[in-house]
């Protein structure tokens, strides 16, 4: 690892599960040293690394671009499922804001090409995801994919969890049925790392492979547990 490089991210989706997660393993890292919640409603978080903004519309975030300088990483974990939605409303909100998000802050750090940075954008989407799937969403998170991994930042990854085991303690936005279902993840585990990750392998890998790459831009779940296992 380089020990040289703090990671100073920009985290969204702080009010799930996922998000959560990945914020609470950010503040006890000794690889973070600076933390950015964008969100629409309060997350809670009150710590040191942590700064938080809150803001309603991320279609346009021109009026808080100037606090992304100085970052170098953004996770971006919020997202919404494709249930009661059409293509155009979902593609808004699982292409649109992320892209939103990357572009100010493209403009903002003055990102030209891949060569002239060391930024890492991080996006979650699902195991399922693929561009000739016959799912929409599937379609959609796959476009995402896409424009992110083609964009200015130097390292660009599509983590594809599928079973994400809340194991980081304290978690207040813990899907409930995890609650009944929990039983099932270590039978899963023993057949598959691919198909079932925990929360904590999750956010390990995320800092890990903004701070040594990876040698793909899609993350599956093995990729995952080997990331988090760096040290």
């Amino acid at each position: 690892m380089d020990n040289n490089k703090k990671i100073r991210a920009i985290i969204t989706g702080a009010s799930g599960m996922i998000g959560e997660g990945v914020v609470q393993n950010a503040i006890e890292s000794d690889e973070v040293e600076k933390i950015l919640i964008v969100g629409r409603r309060e997350s809670g978080f009150k710590n040191e690394k942590v700064k938080e903004i809150l803001h309603n519309d991320f279609l346009d975030l021109t009026n808080i671009q100037n606090e992304f300088i100085g970052y170098n990483s953004v996770y971006f974990c919020a997202g919404v499922s494709s249930v009661g939605l059409n293509r155009e409303t979902y593609e808004k909100l699982t292409v649109d804001m992320p892209m939103e998000m990357l572009k100010k802050f493209e403009i903002v750090n003055n990102m030209k090409s891949k060569d002239d940075n060391d930024c890492t954008f991080i996006y979650i989407t699902s195991a399922l995801t693929n561009s000739d799937s016959w799912l929409m969403w599937s379609q959609v998170k796959a476009k995402a994919e896409n424009q992110i991994i083609s964009s200015n930042f130097n390292k660009t990854f599509a983590f594809r969890p599928a079973w994400i085991q809340p194991n980081i303690p304290g978690l207040k936005n813990a899907y409930k049925t995890y609650k009944y279902i929990s039983w099932m993840y270590p039978i899963g585990r023993s057949i598959t790392q691919n198909g079932f990750v925990t929360l904590r392998e999750l956010s390990r890998a995320m800092i890990h492979a903004s701070i040594n790459g990876y040698n793909s831009n899609i993350i599956h779940g093995s990729d995952m547990v080997k990331l988090s296992l760096i040290k």
